[in-house]
């Protein structure tokens, strides 16, 4: 269990609660309280039927034989578009509104950034009837349309962030003193495994069922719950923390993560974090993230607006620090491409999030017959604007 974290909130070097006072005490409650709640019989047991009755798991692990082919080794997808909302972070946002209720809390906030995640914060608001508020960086907005008018329908309330780079950095600072100016009645849903402990260690807790399930389904399909290789997209990381958790003591296991490397990682316009990153501060966690000699935060750029972030989570921090995971980057064109190749090669249109993960497999070499699992972690109908537009469609 070297890779999880310790009583005091650390993975390795990376993680704590660095947090202006004002924050002490919602912090604190929570930490308090987590894993009391989390493990009790009884959310257990409505956490996993609203998993698969309301969002529909156990997602499937599919065999992509065209993919398969072209590569010369078992390509399985982890497949979390098929989710209710279309990506992974309905895991997260099911488990948190009861978290949330469970401490007597009315009120929720959220960032987001592609929207998913402001979109699945909107959706639980809804079935359990609690009052919404979502913060978006005003660029992200415009890019992210549909997603938007969802979370309106929803019931949400979509709050534009409109300073820096007006993206989810920007929104994530205007949750953080919403939180500060609302501490009683109150709940911030964090959607990645970033923020103060104990955000990271609760978001990777419900993300985590992402790599139990698939355990299972590869015992199933290949009588070995070891692949060789497990990929995942890193933007903060809250769906490769998923599924990468049951992997991460099985040291051969290889654990890879991609993370944007926007225009290219030196041409000033990128996220790829722990290649262009030091170690410092932000959102309340030791990590590692994109900054001027000075410290301040550098801005970064993705296709991907669930990528376009300028740090990890602390746990990607450690692995990537201890060597235990290989953390790699793709550029928007290649990701992008790669999206269109799953599209024709096995009909699955993938977030350009996701693509990401699965450019990778290009720059791979197998010797054939490895089993790989990539995590689909969201489907691509949010993203055909900027799939029509690179590809004039």
């Amino acid at each position: 269990m070297k890779y999880k974290v310790n009583e005091k909130g650390y993975y390795g070097d990376f993680g704590g609660a660095y947090i202006p006072e004002m924050l002490y005490p919602n912090v604190e409650e929570l930490r308090q309280n987590y894993l009391k709640i989390i493990d009790d019989a009884d959310f257990q047991k409505e956490f996993h039927q609203l998993l698969k009755d309301y969002v529909g798991r156990p997602s499937p692990l599919y065999l992509a034989n065209r993919l398969s082919e072209r590569y010369g080794a078992n390509i399985f997808l982890k497949r979390e578009d098929l989710n209710h909302t279309g990506a992974h972070k309905i895991n997260n946002t099911i488990g948190q509104i009861l978290l949330a209720e469970k401490l007597g809390k009315k009120r929720i906030i959220a960032e987001t950034g592609a929207g998913q995640h402001g979109v699945a914060t909107a959706t639980v608001c809804a079935l359990r009837n609690l009052e919404c508020v979502i913060y978006m960086g005003e660029v992200d907005i415009e890019r992210q349309a549909p997603n938007v008018a969802r979370m309106k329908m929803l019931g949400a309330k979509v709050v534009p962030a409109s300073s820096g780079s007006k993206t989810l950095k920007d929104a994530t600072n205007e949750a953080m003193r919403d939180w500060i100016n609302n501490p009683v009645d109150t709940h911030y849903i964090i959607g990645s495994v970033v923020g103060p402990h104990p955000y990271p260690d609760m978001v990777a807790i419900f993300q985590s069922i992402i790599s139990e399930e698939t355990k299972k389904q590869l015992i199933e399909q290949t009588g070995n719950d070891q692949p060789d290789y497990v990929l995942a997209c890193v933007g903060g990381g809250s769906n490769a923390m998923g599924m990468f958790y049951h992997f991460m003591d099985d040291e051969d296991v290889k654990l890879i993560a991609v993370e944007a490397a926007g225009k290219g990682v030196s041409s000033g316009f990128s996220a790829a974090t722990t290649y262009l990153g030091k170690e410092g501060v932000l959102h309340g966690s030791r990590s590692i993230l994109m900054q001027t000699e000075d410290g301040q935060v550098v801005e970064p750029h993705s296709v991907s607006a669930g990528l376009d972030y300028p740090g990890i989570g602390p746990q990607h921090a450690h692995l990537f620090k201890t060597g235990r995971g290989e953390y790699v980057s793709i550029t928007d064109e290649e990701s992008l491409d790669a999206g269109l190749l799953l599209t024709q090669l096995e009909g699955i249109i993938p977030a350009i999030e996701s693509a990401h993960a699965l450019a990778y497999l290009e720059k791979m070499k197998f010797k054939g017959g490895e089993n790989v699992v990539v995590c689909l972690s969201g489907r691509g109908d949010k993203d055909l604007d900027t799939y029509i537009k690179y590809f004039n469609l």
